[in-house]
């Protein structure tokens, strides 16, 4: 079985100092990527750890695939305790980054610690050394990028940021990589602001010697010539459909539906303002959307469609530019948009202020900068929900994304399930209800009757994707993707994803974690009788914990 290659790093910023370690034992176990990360996160981090404290462990991990040229893997992990769920927390994001961290030689790198003064690190296959960049404080991505190539000629391809958010430990603070790529899920950019570490740089000259023969090349011309809306506008494509069928959050989860607005937001919004071809490192899909507005100036990456939603119709707003701006400001400041949209709509209902672009815009910036109200803010919509006066659309402390799970039950049940809480990326059950999948593999909206069972192979088959690292489009041009790439048994290569789920619920639990965090903010029919064989399914106590012996 194909897994990633080579030691951890770990970087203690505390005292300065570094290690290597052999993990060629989890390596094989859990391939690479999440699973990987996993695995390091469940034996290195104490279970009372405080996710802001030095003992908090951040891990960047590679997949096999990050040492090949296939399309589809440009992508990298990142794993640790969220400041916001307060569990288990594992991020993936693409760009460019993963080819120089890829050259290092290192499969994983670990960040404990906490340093004195905010500091660069600058990992190379030979040395890591440490720099202090005092001048560097609360600086946005672009401005730390300029930095970094003006004074070292480090482009931004090479780099992973934390923004202010990160730095004032914002909860959904995110980790940028190649200037606008993200980390964004469950605070880990507050866990790296955290420990005083501002920009990491990655640079080597290992041989990516992996060489999948046949399956690289069709895989790459399956991408350069598949014709899918995905490379005109994104996954906000799909932002139109989620109004149609009742499953886009709009007006803070009041409605499900934004017919009013959803031509200035959707996917034809953001095609008339892209401006070129984006893509990840080696990917011939190319289903990025650089997007320019004219009039204003106005030019980011996106929107996507989760963005679309938070900053678009759950906070009733129907002009894209806007979109656009609140995107570009979340990415140089550091934030995850769905949990910063949400939060901002929780606070425009209690306030009375939906539609209000320069409000929008402006609580942005506040939260990153923890000043006024955005200190509050920054907490996010679990901890805050009481003293707004509004319902807490979140799920283990997570802010709700759309797939609204009210229409697409099973989405549902998979937020209610998922370590990571309401995360749509978890599972990705809502395109076997949309369907988004061929006929054949779609299931009826409603109902949660008979569920379970795919919801698990759908959980299991993300973990995997995310281990490899695959990119969750590369099903567009590949569905036998996995065992030849990786060459084996599409049930043994299920059972490691099965492995990493357990192990991300088995840490989860020894904080605390039961089946009363496995929960909604709304009632779903059948609700618990789908969790009762979830549980039993996956061989797990009634109570959502994995039983003693098995651990």
């Amino acid at each position: 079985m194909l897994h990633v290659n080579g030691p951890l790093l770990s970087i203690d910023v505390t005292d300065r100092t570094t290690t290597v370690a052999n993990i060629t034992d989890e390596c094989e176990r859990f391939i690479g990527g999440r699973g990987l990360g996993t695995k390091l996160a469940h034996d290195r981090i104490p279970f009372d750890a405080d996710p802001f404290g030095p003992e908090n462990r951040l891990f960047f991990t590679l997949g096999p695939m990050q040492s090949t040229t296939m399309s589809f893997t440009g992508r990298m992990n990142a794993t640790s305790l969220s400041p916001l769920t307060d569990g288990m927390a594992s991020s993936n994001a693409g760009g460019f980054t993963s080819r120089p961290m890829a050259k290092t030689g290192y499969s994983a790198v670990e960040f404990v610690g906490e340093s004195d003064e905010l500091l660069a690190v600058h990992i190379s296959e030979d040395e890591v050394t440490f720099e202090p960049v005092p001048e560097l404080s609360e600086a946005t991505v672009a401005e730390t990028g300029d930095y970094m190539q003006e004074t070292h000629g480090i482009g931004e391809n090479k780099l992973i940021v934390t923004g202010p958010a990160g730095e004032n430990l914002v909860r959904y603070a995110a980790i940028i990589t190649s200037g606008s790529r993200i980390f964004g899920r469950g605070g880990l950019g507050a866990v790296l602001g955290s420990k005083n570490v501002k920009a990491i740089s990655f640079d080597g000259d290992a041989e990516l010697d992996i060489d999948l023969g046949d399956v690289r090349d069709e895989v790459n011309y399956r991408a350069r010539t598949y014709d899918h809306e995905m490379k005109r506008s994104g996954t906000n494509s799909v932002t139109a459909l989620s109004s149609q069928r009742n499953a886009l959050p709009t007006e803070n989860f009041k409605r499900q539906s934004y017919e009013e607005g959803i031509d200035g937001i959707d996917g034809d919004a953001v095609a008339e303002k892209k401006h070129k071809k984006g893509t990840c490192s080696a990917c011939a899909f190319a289903c990025k959307v650089p997007t320019k507005d004219e009039e204003t100036g106005m030019e980011t990456d996106g929107p996507e469609h989760e963005t679309a939603m938070s900053f678009g119709s759950n906070v009733l707003v129907d002009d894209i530019v806007s979109v656009m701006k609140s995107n570009e400001l979340c990415d140089q400041l550091g934030m995850d948009t769905i949990s910063a949209g949400n939060t901002i709509a929780a606070y425009l209902e209690s306030e009375g202020g939906f539609g209000d672009d320069d409000l929008i815009h402006e609580l942005i910036e506040k939260i990153a900068y923890r000043e006024g109200i955005g200190d509050i803010l920054a907490e996010g919509v679990d901890r805050i929900h009481a003293d707004l006066g509004v319902e807490n659309w979140t799920v283990k402390g997570m802010e709700v994304p759309s797939h609204d799970g009210r229409e697409l039950h099973g989405q549902g049940l998979s937020y209610a399930t998922a370590n990571l809480g309401a995360d749509h990326m978890y599972a990705r059950f809502y395109s076997k209800e949309y369907p988004l999948l061929p006929r054949e593999e779609a299931l009826e909206s409603h109902g949660l009757e008979g569920k379970a069972a795919p919801l698990i192979e759908r959980e299991n088959k993300m973990a995997l994707n995310d281990s490899g690292i695959l990119c969750q489009f590369s099903f567009y041009v590949s569905e036998d993707r996995y065992e030849r790439a990786f060459d084996a048994d599409y049930e043994d290569l299920l059972e490691i994803g099965a492995r990493t789920v357990e192990h991300e619920r088995r840490f989860n639990n020894q904080r605390g974690f039961d089946r009363t965090d496995d929960t909604l903010p709304y009632d779903l029919p059948g609700f618990e009788a789908a969790l009762d064989e979830y549980y039993e399914l996956r061989g797990w106590n009634e109570d959502g914990t994995v039983p003693a012996a098995t651990q």
